[in-house]
């Protein structure tokens, strides 16, 4: 049975597949960029204050702050639209989808820097779960608002263009007496 607001039939099965083996591939790859060993001569303290590392960062200079700032904005911003994707529901809020998304995608990086903790050359830094979350959320507001109202158009329009099959009169069983 399909959900109400789910992208019907075969294309809806596409696309969450397409989601989730493209979700899996991203995940992997994360997995692998932020929780390898790092081979170092010296390892910084955690950052557990807020801002602290943008501030850092600022500091050394524009092109170094963009490419940080850059890099932690991007990390986990695809999940802004693959989880979406994986869901595969065109109805519902918009305000609940970007809120769920947002939640996961915190989750998900809050879980990688308690992970970090106990990776060599590895370090929490509470400015990474910040990025990553407003780079969720960005990649989330900028493409699947539009994702949905064009699939929303297409499968719209494929409705309108779908003939359906001519139904004749209901077949009607003729009533039977009770037996003597």
């Amino acid at each position: 049975m399909q959900r109400q607001g789910s992208i019907g039939g075969s294309a809806a099965l596409r696309i969450r597949v397409t989601g989730g083996v493209l979700l899996l591939a991203h995940l992997a790859i994360v997995a692998w960029l932020t929780l390898r060993p790092l081979d170092v001569p010296w390892v910084m303290p955690p950052n557990l204050r807020p801002f602290a590392g943008i501030r850092a960062d600022a500091a050394l200079g524009w092109a170094q702050a963009v490419r940080r700032i850059g890099a932690g904005l991007a990390l986990l911003a695809p999940l802004g639209v693959l989880l979406p994707m994986v869901h595969g529901r065109l109805g519902g809020s918009r305000l609940g989808s970007l809120a769920r998304t947002v939640t996961a995608g915190a989750l998900l990086s809050l879980g990688i820097e308690l992970l970090q903790t106990g990776v060599p050359g590895q370090v929490v830094d509470v400015d990474s779960l910040l990025l990553n979350t407003v780079g969720v959320a960005l990649a989330h507001l900028a493409i699947v608002p539009a994702g949905r109202g064009l699939l929303r158009r297409r499968t719209a329009r494929a409705a309108l263009h779908r003939e359906e099959p001519a139904q004749g009169r209901t077949p009607t069983i003729p009533r039977v007496g009770v037996a003597p």
